[in-house]
């Protein structure tokens, strides 16, 4: 079976040309089921397709799927959406039914090109236990020690749950390894559907910060996603409400170097509620 008429396939998040985080879209899936759906994202391989399964106007049903399996909700497939849609019918509002909850977006256009911002469902910070933290560590071949003392450990949602690893040198971020089956292992055994975000921010964590993200993601034939909307938000929660940086405030995360897809996301965090993310997408 072919994938549907119209399935678009956009580089979300890019910095540079061939840069971003690329996503499958399908903007009418009302035909599709779920194993159809599966079938496309697996045989797609992108880290998430976008499934427009019900529309009303300009709020719709949206689902995605990875490689692997079903998950509540994709930053980057989003913004591919967005855009797609702003594309074909104007720039303005959209609304997305997820898993997760609703989800508002924005898209307008800015310097020739149409730029989309979802803001996440409502996010909230956890502690993560001391043996899960403890099985972490070990895997990404990391101690306490390599950690930033002014970012405790901690898991945060934002429309997935994520783990946020917080890692004080460059040199140790740069170089930690892990095995993606076992990590895997460990991320079904807890739930996080999404990515465990690896961080490391050297200037002040404040206002106008700059993070450098990993987003880890063994799934099929991927280990790290090279742009991830969600974890953006949940990291933007982890900051105002465990680490305390006076809200509202806005920072970029910087990712995928280490997969060769440099990407861009602009983050823009609220004194209360969900975290807006921003950015592009161009075609595959």
């Amino acid at each position: 079976m072919t994938e549907p008429p119209g399935t678009l396939q956009l580089l979300a998040f890019a910095e540079v040309p061939g840069g971003g985080n690329p996503a499958g879209v399908v903007l009418d899936a009302t035909a599709l089921d779920d194993t159809e759906m599966q079938r496309i994202a697996t045989d797609l391989g992108h880290p998430e397709t976008a499934f427009v399964t019900e529309r009303a106007g300009r709020r719709l049903r949206v689902r995605y799927f990875s490689p692997g399996a079903e998950v509540p909700f994709c930053g980057h497939a989003t913004i591919a959406t967005a855009v797609a849609l702003a594309e074909a019918e104007g720039v303005g509002p959209f609304t997305f039914d997820t898993a997760a909850g609703p989800v508002e977006v924005v898209t307008t256009a800015d310097d020739e090109r149409i730029v989309a911002g979802f803001t996440s469902v409502e996010p909230h910070v956890d502690d993560l236990d001391d043996d899960t933290a403890d099985r972490l560590l070990a895997l990404l071949g990391l101690t306490r020690d390599d950690l930033d003392s002014r970012m405790p450990l901690a898991q945060a949602f934002a429309g997935n749950l994520h783990p946020v690893v917080a890692v004080a040198s460059r040199e140790r971020f740069d170089e930690f390894d892990f095995d993606p089956a076992a990590l895997r292992a460990l991320m079904d055994e807890r739930g996080w559907r999404g990515t465990v975000i690896v961080v490391h921010v050297g200037g002040e964590v404040a206002d106008s910060l700059v993070a450098e993200a990993r987003n880890l993601f063994p799934v099929g034939d991927i280990t790290e996603d090279p742009a991830t909307g969600s974890a953006a938000a949940s990291l933007g929660a982890y900051l105002r409400d465990r680490v305390g940086v006076p809200a509202p405030f806005g920072f970029t995360v910087r990712q995928g170097r280490h997969v060769g897809r440099s990407s861009l996301l602009e983050v823009e965090v609220p004194a209360v509620g969900g975290v807006l993310v921003r950015g592009g997408a161009t075609p595959l």
